[in-house]
């Protein structure tokens, strides 16, 4: 039987895992800017600065970019099936923290409908920048689909409620502090260390990006399910 492990994070606010809206991100190549959401545990993606990378920019008021030209959701999606791409591309959603998980699961969608089951969603890690050395883009690796039954991986859930951010594991509610722990200890024992994770769509991008960054440092895949239409 597929488990379910409930947490509830005590005084955890959306302000707690949104980036400052002073720190402006510099933009990849000459695409949209927009203020990426800050990680720790995100590798390096040099092939998302490449000329011919595919990018797709998500703002903060949820418009949509292929490189540097607006698309809605569904012109977004007809890109992806027509351009051609070489056959080890990979698409890199590059999302503002702001924008609302809502409108990066457009941009996750659209990657889908393209054949993409494994995007990388950019971010900014919280290390020093070292002087005169320009710095490789870096992200965070999802999967679109489970590679395993769901009974062999951990759901976690994320919620909003007010200004507060909630999540689901298993039943017992514990401290944002523990989160990391808890989420290491559901997948003891286990061969796959996967965590599907459901957020709500009101949450901005910031936030279920913090998530995802902590289940990542407990050496987890994270599966943000996005079906096809």
């Amino acid at each position: 039987m597929k488990s379910l492990l409930y947490v509830s994070l005590l005084a955890f606010t959306i302000a707690d895992v949104a980036l400052p809206s002073t720190a402006q991100t510099p933009a990849l190549q000459q695409g949209v800017s927009v203020q990426m959401a800050m990680t720790n545990n995100a590798q390096t993606v040099p092939a998302a600065d490449d000329q011919d990378a595919w990018v797709i920019a998500v703002t903060a008021d949820g418009k949509l970019f292929f490189g540097v030209h607006p698309e809605t959701s569904e012109g977004l999606q007809e890109q992806m099936k027509i351009n051609p791409r070489r056959r080890d591309q990979n698409v890199y959603i590059k999302a503002d923290a702001r924008a609302s998980f809502a409108d990066v699961k457009k941009a996750l969608q659209a990657a889908r409908v393209g054949g993409f089951d494994s995007p990388v969603l950019l971010t900014v890690q919280h290390e020093s920048a070292q002087p005169g050395v320009v710095a490789s883009p870096k992200g965070l690796l999802v999967l679109l689909s489970p590679t395993t039954s769901t009974g062999a991986a951990t759901d976690l859930e994320i919620h909003r409620s007010a200004n507060e951010v909630t999540t689901e594991i298993n039943g017992a509610p514990i401290a944002w502090k523990d989160l990391q722990s808890t989420i290491a200890e559901s997948m003891r024992g286990r061969v796959s260390r996967v965590v599907v994770v459901q957020a709500d769509d009101r949450l901005p991008f910031g936030s279920v990006a913090k998530i995802i960054d902590l289940c990542v440092s407990s050496g987890a895949k994270i599966v943000l399910p996005t079906p096809t239409l």
